[in-house]
């Protein structure tokens, strides 16, 4: 009876451990947010601001909005995607892979940029012997890549400046061809030159808005099974808050009313 009396003792007490651990794992747990290159550094900004207000940790997975679309389906455990267009949200949506319906939280600017010093970046020069190297985000999976397509064949130029396009898989790729001088001028987000490790660094121009569909950015809760989805939706619903639209506008972003 006493040995009986032990065993339950023990076999308690093992699951109040397992309890407090299971506990003290959930309560720690980080969100996990998925965010198109073009948001990377919009989105730390906004993690800093959100983890101080809620003390919920943060976490990112950055790469172009098609490919964290191919990890979604595939199982990846994001909580959060945050892309840059509505085309991909979209598709998970409708595949059932989301929680929520995606919402339109901004608009994104094109612009081209360069940092060689003896180059003075437009659309002119693109066709110049001078330039051998465009960077673009690749237009299959980043929506800023497909952007720079529509932008060469508004102004005529697709045909006689493709075999100079270097493709980034995102925008961060993209980036760095151009900030390795790799590609002498390169098209990506505006976001990314308003960064504070890249502001002021070269020069830029913004690309006139009528020579691309406005590239409308949504994002969308994951869904997972099992999950509390209580901290996604505050960070979620930070990012449409005053002070979530405001990071977003200094970060070049045209912010969307959705009140």
């Amino acid at each position: 009876m006493k040995r009986l009396l032990f065993i339950i003792q023990n076999v308690f007490a093992c699951l109040i451990f397992i309890s407090i651990v299971i506990s003290c794992s959930t309560k720690n747990e980080k969100i996990t947010i998925a965010t198109a290159a073009n948001m990377q550094y919009t989105v730390k900004e906004m993690m800093e601001v959100f983890q101080s207000e809620t003390g919920i940790e943060c976490q990112t997975v950055v790469s172009s909005s098609g490919k964290l679309t191919a990890q979604i389906q595939e199982g990846a455990p994001f909580d959060i995607f945050i892309s840059a267009d509505t085309k991909y949200p979209d598709e998970l949506f409708k595949k059932g892979f989301t929680q929520t319906e995606p919402k339109i939280y901004a608009y994104g600017k094109l612009i081209l940029w360069t940092l060689k010093d003896d180059i003075h970046p437009s659309i002119e020069i693109l066709t110049s012997k001078k330039i051998k190297h465009i960077a673009s985000p690749n237009p299959i999976t980043a929506p800023y890549g497909a952007a720079t397509e529509e932008v060469l064949a508004f102004y005529k130029i697709f045909d006689s400046v493709k075999p100079k396009l270097v493709f980034g898989e995102s925008v961060a790729q993209t980036n760095q061809f151009i900030t390795s001088k790799v590609a002498e001028v390169g098209f990506t987000a505006k976001s990314v030159v308003l960064s504070p490790n890249l502001k002021e660094k070269g020069t830029f121009i913004e690309i006139d808005e009528a020579s691309y569909n406005p590239i409308a950015q949504s994002a969308v809760i994951i869904k997972n099974t099992g999950k509390d989805y209580s901290k996604s939706e505050k960070f979620f619903n930070f990012l449409f808050s005053k002070k979530g639209k405001e990071i977003l506008k200094e970060h070049g972003y045209t912010i969307v009313d959705n009140e």
